[in-house]
């Protein structure tokens, strides 16, 4: 081989976590290299949050069209699967070229500033703890060096044992677009988050039947149970048939569709008749054919890498590899990967000022309406043992909610019942979700207590003001009252020694 080239760090995989820390090395004057085998901007842009939001939107745009309650009514409306197809990947294809555009405004030799960034399209292993080889798309092969390494090759969707993807009949999350045409009947094997996602968008553009499977009680198990109940609700309004407490016993081609066996809890069973299955029992880690054993790392029990509070893979003699996103295991979300890439660079320069922060992370649910959550549920406080006040507020009273003809949903706040009234998690459900959430989520950050938070006057009229509502209602100021309106708002309190207990009445 040639005498390898030298660079500062040297980051495997371009998602959300490898781009951050690539764009923070260079904000610090180093020589980056950047190594992607696959798709620009790694899976999240290609096969997650990017495709699968555009489509959301795009069936979230077209139920809107075709909704008959609103005093209008669409003649006429058709969807073509190829079509909105080619939308989503045009969308993914736009923030590709993004990425592509700044790697190359810096990079060598054309950037003659401080640092540079610099683009291998090909797949790398570990040499030693130093070097890393490149087998290069081109078909070349190439060594090169570096004092630091970041692994950020993301994950792949698990399979499930008995089925096999063939990206054609069978899929997982990375073969929703090589569908022709909407399937007139769908399986989705899972009920976490990204199935029930993929059962409101297919849902949403009314061409098919979806069948959503899960050997849980309930959809989300992981939320409190008002969550759970609102995401069904609104999924089986759309059709979504959901079968609970249900394993899959197999899935049979026929020349014309898939035979499906489903077993339920006590002894029943089921045949079902669909024309696609999607496979979505969740993620792994994707470290094959990375050369671990060659610098001395072992992935852990559940597939991922170890990390110490640096983003530095311990297990290993080598100090200089670290480890973002996905493969870390702590949160498969693009938020985190991306603060984990630039967190890691800060810390292999010496440029931290303060520890990584998970807690208070905000997440975002695609269904429909949506959900987003940050912080802590009842279930975690309960399982904590935590004592806590929760007050829940129906967007039935909130005035923006009312003009926007989307009434459906509600604002739940959990705040510690210590004396401190410290705000310990949010959960929201219905239009605008996903920005409501970050009132209180900036606050959290800023460990704000409920006194402090009520300050802030809401814009009328806004999805917001159910959350001034609801701080109010913590403390008996709310405009509107529970006496009058019992199903539209709730205080409760509740203590390891008590469980729960409904507030009456509280002195203004």
């Amino acid at each position: 081989m040639e005498t390898p080239e030298h660079f500062d760090v040297c980051i495997i995989g371009s998602g959300p976590g490898g781009f951050a820390a690539a764009m923070r090395g260079f904000d610090f004057g180093k020589k980056v290299c950047l190594v992607e085998a696959n798709h620009i901007g790694g899976a999240g842009i290609m096969h997650g949050a990017m495709t699968s939001k555009t489509l959301w939107e795009l069936a979230k745009d077209y139920a809107n069209a075709s909704s008959i309650d609103r005093g209008y009514r669409a003649a006429g409306l058709m969807v073509d699967y190829q079509a909105v197809r080619d939308t989503v990947i045009q969308a993914a294809k736009e923030k590709q070229y993004q990425i592509l555009s700044q790697i190359e405004t810096f990079s060598a030799p054309r950037w003659q500033g401080n640092g540079s960034i610099t683009l291998k399209r090909g797949f790398a292993r570990f040499h030693d703890a130093r070097s890393v080889d490149v087998s290069l798309q081109s078909g070349r092969e190439e060594r090169l060096t570096a004092d630091n390494f970041v692994i950020a090759t993301g994950s792949k969707p698990r399979g499930f044992a008995g089925v096999t993807v063939d990206n054609e009949k069978i899929i997982n999350s990375d073969g929703i677009l090589t569908f022709r045409e909407f399937p007139k009947r769908l399986l989705i094997l899972g009920a976490g988050i990204i199935g029930c996602e993929y059962a409101s968008i297919f849902s949403n553009f009314a061409q098919t039947k979806v069948h959503l499977l899960d050997r849980q009680p309930r959809i989300i198990p992981f939320e409190d149970e008002d969550i759970s109940a609102f995401v069904n609700a609104n999924l089986e309004a759309k059709g979504v048939v959901v079968h609970h407490n249900a394993i899959l016993r197999g899935i049979t081609k026929r020349a014309e569709f898939l035979e499906v066996v489903v077993d339920y809890e006590g002894g029943r069973s089921q045949v079902l008749e669909v024309d696609a299955a999607l496979v979505s029992v969740g993620r792994i880690p994707s470290l094959d054919g990375l050369g671990l054993d060659r610098v001395g790392i072992t992935v852990n029990k559940l597939g991922g890498l170890d990390t110490d509070n640096d983003c530095r893979v311990t297990g290993t003699s080598a100090d200089n590899i670290y480890a973002v996103g996905d493969v870390t295991q702590i949160s498969a979300l693009y938020n985190v990967a991306e603060m984990q890439g630039r967190f890691a660079i800060k810390a292999m320069y010496g440029r931290t000022k303060y520890p990584l922060r998970y807690h208070n992370m905000s997440t975002i649910m695609f269904f429909n309406p949506e959900v987003a959550v940050v912080g802590l549920n009842e279930q975690q406080c309960q399982a904590q043992k935590i004592p806590y006040r929760v007050a829940s507020y129906s967007n039935q009273l909130v005035n923006r909610a009312i003009a926007m003809r989307r009434t459906d949903g509600f604002v739940k706040i959990l705040v510690s019942e210590d004396g401190n009234n410290r705000i310990l998690g949010m959960r929201a459900a219905g239009p605008q979700a996903s920005s409501t959430i970050m009132v209180i989520a900036h606050l959290m950050d800023q460990d704000k207590g409920l006194e402090e938070i009520m300050k802030s006057i809401h814009p009328h009229p806004s999805i917001t003001e159910g959350i001034q509502e609801c701080l109010r209602l913590m403390t008996g100021k709310s405009v509107y009252k529970p006496l009058a309106f019992p199903d539209a708002m709730r205080i409760r309190v509740w203590s390891p020694e008590n469980g729960y207990s409904d507030v009456v009445s509280l002195p203004g």
